[in-house]
């Protein structure tokens, strides 16, 4: 079974910064890309950035540019996300989701994805 696992959510302050981490791991797999997306209470699921293994193409939501730096290691089915400067709008449950083989929908649709993970609670207090 391919699962992925999240970690390195938690709770700061306005301005603060976190590191989320996701590895993917299961018989035989592998992946195309690697993204996040997060979803707030009441709210719908958000794309926030993907990074695609070939070319090492990275893409970002406009909410997150400059603030967020997605990177990882496709050997190791792996992905980071590094959060900086962080803002009470950026509250959410952040999931994990890969990619194996290409993308038959935009990057930054869910439905563009094959696998979730369970996600990873962020909070930021101002």
């Amino acid at each position: 079974q391919v699962q992925l696992a999240e970690s390195g959510g938690g709770s700061v302050q306005a301005g603060g910064s976190l590191r989320l981490s996701c590895v993917g791991s299961g018989r035989s797999f592998s992946t195309y890309g690697m993204g996040w997306f997060r979803q707030a209470p009441g709210n719908e699921r958000e794309f926030v950035a993907t990074v695609v293994w070939s070319g090492r193409g990275t893409y970002y939501a406009d909410s997150v540019k400059g603030r967020f730096t997605i990177s990882g290691d496709k050997a190791k089915n792996t992905v980071y996300l590094q959060m900086n400067s962080l803002k009470p709008e950026d509250t959410a449950v952040y999931v994990c989701a890969a990619v194996t083989s290409y993308f038959r929908s935009e990057y930054y649709l869910a439905r563009a994805y094959d696998y979730w993970g369970q996600g990873t609670q962020v909070t930021v207090s101002s």
